[in-house]
């Protein structure tokens, strides 16, 4: 299913057809080289000193189906309703100090932010579809899977196929087909001082 933005002024392909689905292909798996894929285009996000402040944990389902569990057990229980269906698990997590100096890094969510943002345009680009989620228990995650103090988690994203639309039911269909909405470039994007609208 495809569900293109409707913008105000042209933009590529790949970013207008991207958007958080939830309905999954739970007979679909993900491979491990679209995974790989994946995880290669966020590697290639820009960041401060070139420091790559994010980290991923993969769990694929049909690699590990127990750790995937653990992973989804994560989630709130809203999320998980839907996130069942999918496939791979990705958590994301940005590293609070700079590795060459480990002193504060204060770009490090808006550099791992980036790294996520990638691996969501290289999905689409590759026929999945993803979906970042902020509905989760930090503190289970990290005791669960031994992540260390000084890294943020930031979220977990959902990689898989998307469903037939025929196949989709009920309030998911009607979140599915719902129309995708975003506030005017005049309200979010300022010219020459805050507040005055560039359009």
């Amino acid at each position: 299913m495809k569900k293109p933005a409707t913008t105000q002024a042209p933009i590529h392909e790949l970013i207008a057809n991207r958007w958080s689905g939830r309905a999954y292909d739970a007979g679909k798996p993900v491979t491990q080289t679209q995974i790989i894929s994946l995880l290669e285009a966020a590697r290639w996000a820009p960041s401060c000193y070139g420091d790559q402040p994010w980290r991923f944990i993969v769990w694929n389902k049909n690699a590990d189906a127990k750790a995937w569990q653990q992973a989804l057990d994560c989630l709130v229980s809203g999320n998980q309703a839907w996130a069942k269906d999918a496939p791979v698990l990705v958590l994301v997590a940005a590293d609070s100090l700079f590795g060459h100096n480990q002193q504060p890094n204060r770009w490090a969510q808006y550099d791992t932010g980036a790294a996520a943002e990638n691996l969501c345009l290289q999905a689409e680009a590759i026929g999945l579809m993803a979906h970042q989620m902020g509905g989760f228990n930090p503190d289970l995650a990290r005791e669960t899977f031994n992540i260390p103090s000084q890294f943020t988690l930031m979220a977990f994203i959902t990689v898989g196929h998307p469903a037939d639309i025929a196949t989709v039911t009920g309030e998911a269909l009607t979140r599915e087909t719902a129309a995708r909405t975003r506030k005017p470039l005049a309200e979010l994007f300022f010219t020459e001082s805050w507040g005055k609208p560039i359009v």
